[in-house]
């Protein structure tokens, strides 16, 4: 099976290159790029995230492979939970499975602090804050100046989100997270048990925001194991 991976703000479709170094028996990981960054890197940012979802939507909807599941951290979870919702709208096949992982549930989000942070000074500060970069590559001046704009125009992302009002999805939800992360809470992740009338699963690991990077093993295990089983009571 197919797992599409969404990146964190800020980041591109690399942050999931070692996921691929990792032999996962039934599982194909795909990191998903964004434009304006990596490989779509002459494209221009979205104009908000339901621009954004739509137009990978489109793109997706050709190609699709079935089945498959998404995974999106912080702002990709956010990305993954959209797209979903937007894929069942074209009457394509929902996936057998969405993961988030770092990012508050519907009625839990806070995106008046994604508009009160657009400052470069202020974004710097944010990552600092996160743990999300080596204190020696802050100082990059050369390397913040291609990371800020992409990491302010995906906060901008964030800012545009509306909740909309609709019915929960069918497929599985399972929700990862950081028992230490300050963007978000238990009950905030907790919170995505209502965005879905299937199958439910919520998992902490040690760590912050980016947990993710020092479990990625166990955290592919766990993402295998439970799409394993779903394909096992379906089947």
């Amino acid at each position: 099976m197919r797992v599409l991976c969404f990146p964190y703000a800020g980041a591109g479709a690399s942050v999931y290159a070692s996921w691929r170094r990792h032999a996962l028996a039934g599982l194909s990981i795909q990191p998903v790029e964004l434009p304006g960054r990596g490989s779509r890197m002459g494209e221009p940012f979205a104009a908000s995230l339901d621009a954004l979802v739509r137009q990978l939507a489109v793109e997706m909807a050709s190609d699709l492979p079935c089945p498959y599941a998404l995974f999106g951290h912080s702002l990709g979870g956010l990305i993954a939970y959209e797209l979903t919702h937007a894929l069942v709208e074209l009457g394509l096949p929902a996936p057998a499975a969405l993961f988030v992982s770092g990012t508050s549930a519907p009625g839990w989000r806070d995106e008046q602090r994604y508009r009160a942070m657009l400052s470069l000074a202020q974004l710097k500060d944010e990552l600092r804050r996160l743990n999300g970069m080596p204190e020696d590559l802050l100082d990059n001046a050369e390397l913040m100046d291609l990371v800020l704009p992409v990491l302010a125009a995906d906060f901008r992302l964030c800012a545009s989100w509306v909740e909309r009002e609709r019915s929960p999805l069918a497929c599985p939800v399972h929700v990862f997270g950081g028992e230490h992360d300050p963007c978000t809470t238990l009950p905030a992740l907790a919170a995505w048990r209502q965005q879905t009338t299937g199958a439910f699963g919520l998992e902490m690991f040690e760590g912050d925001h980016f947990y993710l990077r020092r479990h990625e093993r166990a955290l592919l295990q766990r993402l295998q194991t439970r799409l394993l089983t779903q394909v096992a009571e379906v089947a």
